[in-house]
């Protein structure tokens, strides 16, 4: 009880003294505001970007090992002549892999791209798809979100049937008057029909690959259209994904079954390096989380100096404040106010201060949130938030300690005397 008598009567100074001089307190939270706003909006930024990237790049499925001929590599020198003459990924490797990989996976695909295509239905026409053969479990390692129809029938991909799922612009561009379901489209003089449609991307900050301009077709009716894995290196080049299971903390296990099963279809020797690349998702994550790590924190420097000057403003307020009510404070002291409770009563205010000067800078992030966004839509997380108010807090303390301090140690017969 005395601690919240102690704060509500703190409360209660604080919000006194600076409603007395409102426009002193104007000014002294505008650099805490200005401040708290950098941080936090150079953070919410970088948020934002960092999840618009994950999310365009949800493709690349979450736990999955791809065999491949390029290792995926970032920054540093790129040693290409050392794996442009390995052998791709092929459909023979692939059976074998579905014949010999043991339970610890949650499946296992195969799947082409080609991008470039024309597709026509009727008079309407849309380009630069891309067309992409996949096998039956592909959807288990890869995000396929399906909003009208369905996905592929086992059987329709044994048989290699003519069916497809299209993205939303594909459908829009194709049959802009009614639904695709149903309906049929010719790519590269083959027709085509429509037994599913995926949900509406939207744009994206980087244009990987979007399924909006996306059409699967089983991996048998693509390999009609397309030579798979040429000798010569023209084609098309397919790849394998083979999905992890929960229970396989970092794929390691998988990571050596898929290596050793991988070296023994392809005949190598114990000392033979490996002519084939066993790539991760996490690859691309780490790329992207030490990218932004370093624009946090130089964001973070760049705001802090910001921070600085406000937490020098609050600091000059409260040492002009404790001289204003030296009087005040002799008058307190002399009926019986202990050190700790003026000491209190003055970091109190500093505190209040800034965070009022704080939660101003948060509002002014999450009203430009609100603003639309089409490449980067930005959002406040509730640990940005909490971050604001913590720095808040913590350069209020460090701003009115000293006054604080300086108050709490006045002679009450000198400080009554003041004027």
């Amino acid at each position: 009880m005395k601690a919240i008598r102690l704060t509500f009567e703190s409360f209660l100074f604080a919000w006194q003294a600076l409603r007395g001089n409102l426009l002193r307190t104007i000014l002294s939270l505008l650099g805490v505001t200005v401040g708290i706003f950098a941080i936090i909006a150079v953070f919410t930024v970088v948020d934002s970007l960092e999840k618009n990237i994950r999310s365009s790049m949800s493709f690349v499925g979450d736990k999955v090992i791809y065999v491949d001929k390029w290792p995926w590599v970032f920054g540093g020198d790129f040693p290409w002549w050392k794996y442009f003459n390995r052998p791709v990924p092929s459909v023979r490797e692939y059976r074998q892999l579905q014949k010999q990989l043991g339970p610890n996976n949650a499946g296992l695909a195969i799947f082409a791209s080609k991008s470039g295509n024309t597709f026509k239905a009727g008079s309407n026409s849309i380009s630069d798809a891309v067309l992409q053969g996949v096998s039956y479990e592909y959807r288990k390692i890869s995000d396929v979100p399906v909003a009208q129809g369905r996905y592929f029938t086992t059987q329709e991909v044994e048989s290699a049937r003519n069916v497809a799922i299209i993205g939303a612009d594909v459908a829009s561009a194709l049959f802009p008057n009614g639904s695709a379901l149903g309906q049929e489209f010719k790519a590269r003089g083959r027709r085509f029909t429509v037994v599913g449609v995926m949900e509406k991307a939207g744009k994206s900050l980087l244009e990987i690959k979007s399924n909006d301009t996306n059409c699967l077709i089983p991996f048998g009716a693509f390999s009609k259209l397309f030579t798979i894995n040429p000798g010569s290196g023209t084609g098309v080049s397919a790849t394998i994904g083979i999905k992890g299971l929960d229970t396989d903390p970092g794929l390691l296990d998988l990571e050596y079954e898929v290596k050793g099963l991988m070296r023994n279809v392809r005949g190598l020797r114990p000392r033979e390096e490996d002519n084939f690349a066993l790539n991760r998702p996490e690859m691309l994550a780490n790329a992207i989380s030490g990218l932004f790590s370093v624009l946090g924190v130089a964001g973070g420097v760049i705001g802090s100096f910001a921070m600085l000057v406000g937490g020098f403003g609050i600091a000059n307020i409260m040492f002009v404040s404790v001289k204003e009510r030296t009087n005040i404070i002799g008058i307190q002291k002399s009926l019986g106010a202990k050190n700790y409770f003026i000491l209190f009563q003055f970091l109190f205010e500093a505190v209040f201060l800034c965070l009022l000067g704080g939660a101003a800078g948060i509002l002014l992030v999450y009203l430009i949130t609100l603003l639309p966004q089409d490449s980067l839509p930005l959002f406040l997380s509730a640990a940005n938030i909490s971050l604001g108010l913590t720095v808040s807090v913590v350069i209020g303390v460090l701003a009115g300690i000293v006054p604080a301090v300086l108050a709490s140690n006045l002679d009450p017969v000198i400080a009554i005397r003041a004027k």
